[in-house]
């Protein structure tokens, strides 16, 4: 799979990490992108000992010289097997190509050879672009909210507002994603709907969170929790107000879903100058909603 850039002859090239050369350039590549310090990056050994092991390692090439990767292992969850995806990264110069998406795909085409037709990852609920990735673009659906999943911080400074995380499950050879994968997401009629909505979690009038009534958002058959559009530019001009933004949506998420709600969608909506993004979440049964989907 090669995707042009615009680079003058030049190509960025998806692959699977083959040689020990390919392996050794997994660390210096994590500890640029997230700015992990060297306690927190993957030590070369575990990189190579699950490579032989038959973990899914993709990654982008621009020549030589690795630029993105995808890293995924084999796991147990609630008896099934199934590809845990831990890591994915991509060079900053890069993230204009896409390069993300594609490596999914890559990683989803290396496990359905492998006969396992579901992924689970986890990620930051309040990042609304890779929300919108997971949701609207891959049909991801997600039944946990897990606190902070890797401990209240990292040496990353991505990871200094906790480390909060949704669990989510892409069932990849199920309609749905195969729907998405074609371009057909629910845009329309997320928002339809969502413009039928109170959220739980909503902007007020100077962009702080607001929540409204629980007990009435419990009683409907669908939720809406508003995010920023950008929690990393609020994180660096106020921190506290990005706090509280983790704080209130991990309470609204935390409660919808102990309540009997999935995660559903993500709808990137442009209101004002700082957004929101809107997660729609439903309630009752994830088989109903996705047939294909592997029950708990």
């Amino acid at each position: 799979m090669a995707l042009n850039k615009s680079k003058p002859n030049s190509s960025v090239v998806i692959r699977e990490l083959e040689s020990f050369e390919d392996l050794r350039k997994v660390g210096p590549l994590e500890q640029e992108v997230w700015g992990l310090s060297s306690e927190d990056v993957l030590p070369l050994t575990i990189v190579v000992a699950t490579k032989a092991a038959g973990s899914v390692w993709i990654g982008a090439f621009d020549g030589k010289e690795l630029v993105g990767f995808a890293f995924g292992f084999p796991g147990i969850e609630h008896g099934r097997v199934m590809i845990h995806s831990h890591m994915l990264a991509v060079r900053n110069q890069y993230r204009d190509l896409h390069l993300g998406y594609k490596l999914k795909l890559a990683q989803r085409e290396k496990s359905l050879a492998l006969k396992i037709k579901e992924m689970t990852w986890t990620f930051d609920p309040l990042q609304s672009k890779n929300a919108h990735l997971n949701f609207a673009k891959l049909g991801v659906i997600s039944q946990s909210y897990r606190t902070d999943f890797y401990g209240p911080s990292t040496s990353s400074a991505l990871h200094q507002n906790s480390t909060d995380r949704l669990w989510v499950r892409w069932p990849m050879a199920s309609r749905r994603v195969q729907q998405r994968l074609q371009g057909q997401d629910q845009r329309s009629e997320t928002l339809d709907t969502l413009s039928r909505l109170t959220p739980l979690i909503r902007f007020n009038g100077d962009g702080r969170p607001e929540r409204t009534d629980l007990p009435a958002a419990l009683a409907r058959q669908r939720i809406a929790i508003e995010i920023p559009s950008d929690i990393g530019a609020i994180e660096q001009k106020d921190i506290a107000l990005a706090r509280l933004w983790r704080s209130e949506t991990r309470w609204a998420l935390t409660e919808a879903l102990n309540g009997g709600f999935f995660v559903a969608e993500f709808c990137r909506v442009v209101r004002g100058a700082q957004g929101p993004g809107v997660y729609l979440l439903e309630k009752g049964d994830p088989l109903e909603f996705v047939p294909e989907l592997e029950g708990a």
